[in-house]
């Protein structure tokens, strides 16, 4: 069965798409970043007697650089990609896709 041309609706991609992969990828970079920072210190450090911990502020290093440093570090990372490298998008649907949204029964 042979389909009219013009009445066909071509697809054309929300460029919006593009955004929220590049951003999804972004989050995911920060989770595994996250992990590496912490499974690194925390079993990095943490694999030795108790008897040989070393104390920062009270806390064994290994506590201290994985779970206080990297609080830290990744909530300035958060702030700092936040700021420079996401872009605000609007959720609204186009206006020329409102008018096909209208337009179909």
């Amino acid at each position: 069965m042979p389909t009219n041309p013009q009445t066909q609706k071509t697809y054309k991609p929300d460029p919006r798409f593009k955004i929220a992969h590049k951003e999804a990828k972004i989050g995911i970079a920060l989770a595994i970043f996250n992990f590496i920072w912490w499974f690194g210190f925390a079993y990095g450090l943490g694999n030795r007697p108790p008897e040989q911990y070393t104390y920062t502020f009270g806390l064994p290093d290994w506590f201290f650089y994985s779970c206080v440093i990297g609080f830290i570090l990744m909530s300035a990372l958060v702030i700092v990609i936040t700021k420079y490298a996401l872009t605000e998008v609007s959720l609204e649907p186009e206006p020329d896709q409102q008018k096909e949204d209208s337009q179909t029964p």
